[in-house]
């Protein structure tokens, strides 16, 4: 008979400091992932939402002014209100070509900003994918030392002696495991879902691009205008 509860509950309660110490870091590995997964889940679709109802917005407007008045918070709201402050810091007398360049070029600045925002958090989920199998084997690799001790000590290659220790790192792989799987799946869902929010960003400094062009060509800064008279 095994002189040890080998249920994985006993299995822990049992297992060297150190086995415990590399469970109890997967279990709290895991807990993370699944916050990480919830929280970005949440944030993306609101973003992903508010964008693509900004797009619509931007495409039913016909000047800089009408865009401003339509479209509401979020990312793209922060690129139009970055191409109408670089068209208030422009003159009459500036070359429309080099106040289209500078306006893309603060459009990019925003989008990348806003890119990072929405991508802060995944890279723990890289970080758990990683190193979660590699965490589980180090732990693997110390309930089997601790087997090979037990024998060494007894002098009996008995099952007895020898299945606690394999038993706990056994659990101590499966730990690693339901750590990495989950954390890898979550972080290529997320890439996913981050680049086709870039991708609606890319969009809407498009279509502002599109609409600060057809002021300047028209000869007509009405957004100046609107910025003159809020101030």
């Amino acid at each position: 008979m095994l002189p040890r509860d080998l249920s994985p509950w006993g299995m822990f309660m049992q297992a060297d400091i150190v086995v415990k110490a590399v469970m109890v870091g997967l279990v709290f590995a895991t807990a993370a992932t699944w916050t990480v997964w919830l929280s970005k889940t949440i944030e993306l679709v609101r973003l992903r939402r508010n964008a693509r109802a900004a797009l619509r917005e931007l495409a039913n407007a016909r000047c800089t002014d009408d865009a401003v008045r339509q479209v509401g918070e979020g990312a793209v709201a922060q690129l139009l209100e970055g191409a109408v402050t670089e068209l208030g810091l422009s003159t009459d007398r500036m070359d429309k070509e080099g106040i289209k360049a500078r306006i893309a070029s603060r459009l990019q600045q925003i989008e990348a900003a806003a890119s990072r925002r929405v991508a802060f958090g995944t890279g723990v989920l890289a970080t758990i994918g990683s190193t979660g199998p590699f965490v589980g084997l180090f732990g693997t690799v110390w309930g089997i030392m601790n087997s090979f001790i037990g024998i060494s000590k007894s002098q009996t290659t008995n099952l007895a002696v020898v299945a606690p220790g394999i038993a706990e790192a056994l659990l101590a792989t499966a730990l690693g495991l339901v750590a990495a799987i989950p954390a890898v799946v979550i972080y290529n869902l997320f890439a996913r879902q981050i680049a086709s929010y870039r991708a609606l960003l890319g969009d809407g400094s498009a279509e502002i691009s599109r609409l600060v062009g057809r002021d300047l060509d028209s000869g007509t800064l009405l957004v100046r205008r609107h910025l003159a008279a809020a101030e």
